[in-house]
């Protein structure tokens, strides 16, 4: 069975990052047009965009701080100027850090971990929920983590701003289900990205024995359930926390 999302135009956040530019190449493959977000790393974006157009698609690279109205209204106003509709957003972005224990985590790392995990989905929703309410259809799809639900030492600032951002769309999903709009959320164990496989990293097994399917994910299967979600085939699914993690985290009923 083949997913089709001609006719459909998506944003991915930080898509120039390891994650978001194979969700974007997926997302194009299956026929939507795609808006690239970046904050900083214009080339990688600009490459990217390269890549999508040379498949047949429209896309356009977009700059944007996601954690400021302001610059995230700035994006929108941009991208429904040209295209006049976005069906899909795939909130991916997110500020690094370095882990340590809460002792020792600068408050500072909080901060920009609730404003890049929860502010920055409050920020998308208000600014393209409002055009999907008015055309009956939308897709709102947000990378979490399993390290939401694991609460493993170091983690503390991370996993506050994901159960922070779990809330808002357990929320939201309940706000806009009625004007079928589906929000959900999609979280991957430790996954293997380019830099792995240039680092010949790919294999850990400490991590892949905790696995069920004994290895780490990758970044198209992570990219596989964006897809999904953004599709027909998951029209009766809102307000889901999905592990893509090998079985690594089950959630409870």
């Amino acid at each position: 069975m083949s997913i089709d999302l001609t006719g459909k135009n998506a944003l991915i956040t930080g898509a120039s990052g390891q994650l978001g530019r194979v969700m974007a190449r997926t997302l194009a493959r299956a026929g939507a047009d795609i808006a690239v977000h970046y904050r900083g790393n214009e080339q990688k974006a600009l490459e990217l965009k390269q890549e999508i157009e040379a498949l047949g698609r429209r896309c356009i690279a977009v700059q944007a701080d996601i954690t400021d109205a302001a610059s995230v209204t700035a994006m929108r106003d941009r991208l429904l100027g040209e295209w006049q509709a976005i069906d899909i957003v795939v909130a991916n972005a997110v500020i690094q850090y370095e882990w340590t224990s809460v002792l020792n985590q600068p408050a500072e790392d909080y901060r920009s971990q609730f404003e890049s995990c929860v502010l920055q989905n409050v920020l998308l929703a208000k600014a393209f929920i409002p055009a999907m309410i008015e055309r009956k259809q939308g897709r709102m799809i947000g990378i979490n983590t399993e390290c939401s639900m694991q609460n493993f030492p170091g983690q503390s600032a991370y996993v506050a701003g994901k159960r922070g951002m779990d809330g808002v769309y357990r929320v939201l999903a309940k706000e806009v289900g009625e004007h079928n709009i589906t929000v959900n959320q999609i979280a991957p164990g430790w996954t293997i990205s380019d830099r792995d496989r240039e680092n010949n990293t790919e294999i850990s097994e400490g991590y892949s024995s905790s696995v069920p399917l004994k290895r780490r994910g990758t970044d198209q299967e992570i990219a596989n359930a964006v897809l999904f979600l953004a599709s027909d085939l998951s029209s009766f699914i809102t307000g889901a926390y999905i592990p893509v993690n090998g079985g690594n985290v089950m959630p409870a009923i």
